[in-house]
């Protein structure tokens, strides 16, 4: 495998290893349910502006939240898995909540990305203070356009 997964609890510990390595850590974090190459191009250039790429990933009940009754698709520990076994993805964590503050507080990434679709005014206000706290750079990767799970999803309903 790649990546690795670290737990919530342990990514403290995890971050101050890489922080004595002189390791840039870059941050995102999405539900990433039904794997596509919209994630795979979104988490390549979230890559590219570090050299650690650690992703967050919402748990099972905050998808639920997020997306409804019927997803995710894939449980957590697999979807983590899948994330972490690729070559752009170097460490993954689940969270539990809808909003991934608990995961950036623990992390204190050097940067942090988001899709196109976001803008540094449109992020939730209590990420956004946490990432102020920490110092955080915020970067803003290419949307990729016409690749989304939701899509996926409505296709294969429709086959």
């Amino acid at each position: 495998m790649t990546g690795r997964v670290v737990t919530l609890a342990d990514a403290p510990e995890f971050r101050k290893q890489l922080r004595a390595e002189g390791r840039r850590v870059v941050a995102t974090n999405g539900c990433f349910d039904l794997l596509h190459v919209g994630h795979l191009r979104y988490l390549t250039q979230a890559r590219e502006r570090g050299d650690f790429l650690w992703v967050g990933l919402n748990g099972d009940a905050s998808v639920r939240d997020l997306k409804g009754p019927n997803r995710p698709y894939v449980p957590e520990q697999e979807r983590a898995e899948l994330l972490a076994a690729w070559r752009a993805v170097d460490a993954v964590t689940i969270f539990p909540a809808v909003r991934a503050t608990e995961f950036l507080r623990a992390i204190e990434p050097d940067i942090y990305v988001k899709g196109g679709d976001y803008t540094p005014e449109s992020l939730n206000p209590e990420e956004a203070a946490v990432l102020r706290a920490c110092g955080t750079k915020i970067e803003i990767v290419s949307f990729v356009p016409d690749h989304s799970t939701t899509a996926l999803a409505k296709k294969m309903a429709r086959s």
